[in-house]
């Protein structure tokens, strides 16, 4: 009975799992990511509102809610169910719930830090030089977010299994390079005495 060779994709879901055994690190890696989607989408956003002429915002009965407001509505409520234990307590068996939290946590954090210099001068300076505060502040977090997730194990994992060919493709390729690289020969200079 042929041995079925495993395919990339089967390969990749191996290495995630032997990582992120510890449900923990899973959930730094889900809020490493989550942080930075949010954080360019939410810049994106508002460039793409800002340059349609409006005020690249939400506007409710005349007053501008900044999407830091959200941020930290999300950050309390991911900390509160963190205090209560949901996707903490039997992380193994809720996983999904797990991942949930710490999506939410990550992307209420970029919502926030994207504002960080309203909240560090209690001024609306999120189009002017000094709004780029805002943006140091979140380079750094995400990160320290992506450096916990990540540590060494994973990146050398996936670097080994993409980098990994087919016995056919790489005999194919070894043998093109044979076939191209010319002759070396070994020349040995005489110095002058």
């Amino acid at each position: 009975m042929p041995l079925r060779r495993t395919s990339r994709r089967d390969e990749i879901r191996r290495v995630y799992a032997a990582q992120f055994r510890d449900p923990r690190r899973e959930r730094r890696l889900v809020s490493a990511v989550a942080f930075g989607s949010a954080f360019a989408a939410t810049r994106a956003v508002t460039h793409a509102l800002k340059g349609g002429g409006g005020s690249g915002g939400i506007e409710i009965a005349g007053h501008h809610i900044h999407h830091l407001a959200f941020g930290i509505t999300g950050l309390l409520g991911s900390g509160y169910v963190m205090v209560e234990g949901v996707g903490i307590r039997d992380a193994r068996r809720h996983r999904n719930r797990s991942r949930a939290v710490a999506a939410v946590y990550g992307a209420s954090a970029a919502l926030t830090l994207d504002e960080f210099a309203l909240w560090l001068d209690l001024e609306d300076d999120y189009w002017s030089q000094e709004g780029r505060k805002s943006v140091d502040a979140a380079v750094v977090f995400g990160n320290l977010l992506a450096m916990s997730a990540a540590g060494r194990g994973l990146a050398g994992e996936l670097v080994k299994v993409l980098a990994r060919r087919s016995p056919a493709k790489a005999a194919r390729l070894s043998a093109r390079a044979a076939v191209r690289q010319p002759r070396r020969t070994l020349s040995v200079e005489r110095s002058a005495a």
